[in-house]
Order: C-alpha cells, then structure tokens, then sequence
C-alpha cells in the first residue's frame, strides 16, 4: 500500500492540554510505534488550546486497517484513555509531502 500521512489537530479541554500531550507521548506513541505507525512530529498551540501532529502508515494494510487495528488492540484498551475526556473537536487530514 502507499504511505499515507495525516495531520490531525485536536482541540483540547481547557487545562488539560498538557496533561494530553503527556498522556499521548507516554501511552499513545509507543504503541503507534510497536504497530508499525511512524510519528512526523507534534505540537503545542497554546492561543487555540489545539495539539498538532503527523502520524503516517506505509505497510502491507490499508490506513484505515492498520488503525482499527490500533483502535481493536487490548494495549489500547488497557490504557483506560477516553479520548473524549481531553478533546473538544478532532480534524483528520490526508496530506502529501511537498518538500
């Protein structure tokens, strides 16, 4: 399949942003990492209260598959996160590198 990356912006609750960002570099990116995911970056806009990054997929599945799969996996499950604990709204962009 070829590689597809999206940029995802998350509104975080107010307060809790950090804790986020914590939570998701502790928990979240090491099981994106273990199921084959690769992380492009991530960042902090304090003035929109939003949390920034780029998470890519180049294997033998879909995007989509390889997420369910995330979403599906015991690991997952066990982290006891709710994302709708920390997030207001989530956008999902399909992007291209342009450079």
């Amino acid at each position: 399949m070829p590689k597809t990356t999206q940029l995802r912006t998350y509104t975080v609750r107010d307060g809790l942003l950090d804790e986020w960002a914590r939570r998701w570099r502790e928990e979240i990116v090491p099981l994106r990492l273990e199921l084959g995911f690769t992380i492009g970056g991530a960042w902090l806009d304090r003035e929109s209260n939003q949390f920034l990054w780029l998470i890519s997929y180049d294997g033998p599945e879909t995007f989509a598959e390889r997420n369910a799969l995330y979403w599906s996996s015991p690991e997952r499950e066990a982290m006891g996160l709710n994302p709708d604990d920390y997030l207001v709204r989530t956008e999902e962009r399909t992007v291209e590198s342009a450079y």
